[in-house]
């Protein structure tokens, strides 16, 4: 169960407020950080400041990945430094603006991130709940298993070079 929903991004000096605001809410409509000041005009004086704030619910963003049929991606990238208590990730603000999930794990990403902090009661399991889809009846999955992705986001091999499963259910 879910407690909390944190989501926090950079905003740079170059940047429009209200873009960078529409790309969060594009997956948390009810976000609402207290925003900084900005000066106007070119060069800006400003610098770079992280914006945070609540988020209710995740359904908007769980029906995005859904719809980009990326659920088994997301849980391994959700969990990949979780624990049953805590889950932080992050998601591509850039992709965010065309209503994509586009996860990033630890690289500087063009466009800016969107850091997601997730905490509740049985964390793991709740995910993987959130995250089920039909295809887990013929291979299933569960956080930090075999065929999860590695840390550094390279995939797991689950075929042979003749097609064979080489992972999975025995």
């Amino acid at each position: 169960m879910i407690r909390e929903i944190e989501v926090s991004t950079t905003l740079q000096p170059h940047e429009d407020i209200e873009i960078v605001m529409d790309s969060v809410k594009s997956f948390f409509p009810d976000w609402s950080p207290d925003l900084p000041s900005r000066s106007v005009g070119f060069p800006s004086g400003d610098s770079p400041e992280i914006i945070h704030g609540l988020s209710s619910s995740l359904d908007s963003f769980l029906d995005a990945i859904r719809k980009q049929s990326i659920l088994d991606t997301a849980l391994d990238a959700m969990t990949i430094d979780g624990d049953n208590s805590i889950c932080e990730f992050s998601i591509s603000r850039l992709a965010s603006l065309a209503g994509k999930v586009s996860f990033t794990l630890g690289e500087r990403t063009f466009g800016g991130s969107i850091d997601i902090s997730i905490s509740g009661i049985k964390l793991l399991q709740w995910l993987e709940s959130a995250t089920w889809h039909e295809g887990r009846r013929g291979v299933p999955r569960y956080v930090g298993d075999d065929l999860a992705m590695n840390r550094d986001g390279s995939y797991t091999e689950w075929f042979d070079k003749r097609g064979n499963l080489t992972r999975g259910p025995e």
